[in-house]
């Protein structure tokens, strides 16, 4: 059965950072793609960042130039590190992953960005 356990959320203050982490456990194959999403209280999840196993990346406008998604693919493991943040990144955030569209999903971490 195919787990994904994410890591590092917590609170911190305007401006502050934090690193998501993710881990997929029980595939038998390379994630091609995964990703971070996210969903504030009484808002839809929106994709945050995606990163293919080419490394290829993808970024919601919002947190271009501010967060970075990387990925180790032997381990099926992907990393969110989050700069600069804002109150208005304040979500649960969720990792996400699979060989061709994104099957899996974690339980979700929640980051809160206040003073």
């Amino acid at each position: 059965q195919v787990q994904l356990v994410e890591s590092g959320g917590g609170l911190v203050q305007p401006g502050g950072s934090l690193r998501l982490s993710c881990a997929a456990s029980g595939s038998a194959f390379i994630f091609n793609v995964m990703g971070w999403y996210r969903q504030a209280p009484g808002k839809e999840r929106e994709l945050v960042a995606a990163i293919t196993s080419s490394s290829t990346t993808n970024y919601a406008d919002s947190v271009k130039g501010r967060f970075t998604i990387s990925r180790a693919n032997a381990k099926n493991t992907v990393s969110l590190q989050m700069n600069n943040l804002k109150p208005e990144d304040t979500a649960v955030y969720y990792c996400t992953g699979g060989r061709y569209t994104y099957n899996y999903w974690g339980q979700g971490t929640q980051v809160t960005v206040s003073s």
